[in-house]
């Protein structure tokens, strides 16, 4: 039974704003990383793609000598590592910023030793710390 938080109890209001201040900061995490433009490239620069924060693809850029209409195999290669490049720029940089949020509340099915071997909720930055259950998305585990 649940005493308010007196000696030895638990504070269910603590709980509760612990969990709205980290959904507050997951949120404007978030948003700044929607604004965010990060860059990969391919090919020593030949190909570059711009993709946002949360990996969105922006836009490609890509240089005249990059183009072989004998070989467009080697362009689409380019693209696809350059893709991959901004991708993984942006999985970094949203690393970074959820990093704080990524361990979840401790002791409520957040990785609070900060070694990253608890599953979690995948977003764009990773885990925010909510244990995935087994079994097909929206069923209780067996």
């Amino acid at each position: 039974m649940f005493d308010g938080g007196g000696a030895g109890g638990f504070d269910m209001s603590n709980l509760l704003a612990q969990a709205q201040a980290m959904q507050d900061q997951l949120m404007k995490a978030q948003a700044d990383l929607e604004t965010q433009e990060v860059e990969g490239s391919a090919g020593g620069g030949l190909v570059a793609a711009v993709v946002s924060g949360t990996g969105e693809l922006l836009r490609l850029d890509i240089k005249k000598e990059a183009v072989d209409p004998e070989d467009t195999e080697t362009l689409a290669d380019l693209i696809v590592a350059a893709v991959r490049d901004a991708s993984e720029n942006a999985k970094a940089i949203a690393a970074q910023a959820m990093g704080p949020l990524a361990g979840g509340i401790p002791g409520f099915g957040g990785d609070d030793d900060g070694d990253d071997d608890q599953p979690g909720l995948q977003l764009p930055g990773g885990s925010i710390g909510f244990s995935n259950p087994s079994g097909p998305p929206g069923q209780n585990p067996v």
